[in-house]
């Protein structure tokens, strides 16, 4: 260990350094079997998978996970998200659904704008392909992109029974035994850039 050691003081540096460096160096010298150990140290898993170079490729971001949605008023993409299920005020009124119940919540965006919903609409059946999903919105008066209007977060996924395969981009919506796959490129491509009305 001391072989590899290299000083670049002065002799009268050192001299003078000595006092305060002697309790280090004795510390060193009469611990010398605990630094053969921590010489062997073996690595955790994490710090060894790096050094053998053992990790998984890098991939790059999918993109939007978005779900076609054929309402008869409206053929649109919701996008799949973790957080509750949205709507904007103009999609209310174009769906025709009844009344909006009166709300308390405040919603903290994304910008952390804090916004208040015009209220919360009940049992909206949401068809998917083959599927339709009961669904609770919030709804809030907002300027939404036309191509994906919606947000369809855990209430409706949870319904859904939704299993998210990120790596091969797809979703797999599920009612009973019958399963309906989205393919996140296929499938949502097919929708136009424009809602039917």
């Amino acid at each position: 260990m001391f072989k590899q050691l290299h000083l670049k003081i002065t002799l009268a540096e050192a001299l003078v350094l000595m006092p305060k460096y002697q309790k280090m160096l004795k510390a060193l010298l009469s611990n010398k079997e605990k630094l053969q150990e921590l010489a062997n140290t073996p690595l955790n898993e994490n710090c060894s998978a790096v050094i053998l170079k053992k990790l998984p490729e890098k991939l790059g971001d999918p993109g939007k996970f978005l779900i076609p949605c054929g309402f008869s008023e409206l053929k649109c993409k919701a996008l799949a998200d973790l957080g509750a299920n949205l709507m904007p005020l103009s999609v209310w009124k174009k769906l025709g659904l009844p009344d909006l119940i009166p709300t308390r919540m405040t919603l903290k965006l994304a910008n952390h704008a804090i916004c208040t919903p015009d209220g919360i609409t009940r049992d909206v059946f949401v068809p998917v392909g083959k599927f339709i999903f009961p669904a609770d919105f919030v709804v809030v008066d907002y300027e939404s992109d036309p191509r994906v209007p919606l947000i369809l977060g855990r209430p409706l996924l949870i319904t859904a029974r939704a299993l998210i395969d990120v790596h091969d981009e797809e979703m797999i919506l599920r009612d009973g035994d019958e399963r309906l796959t989205l393919n996140m490129k296929r499938d949502t491509a097919s929708y136009s850039n424009h809602p039917h009305r």
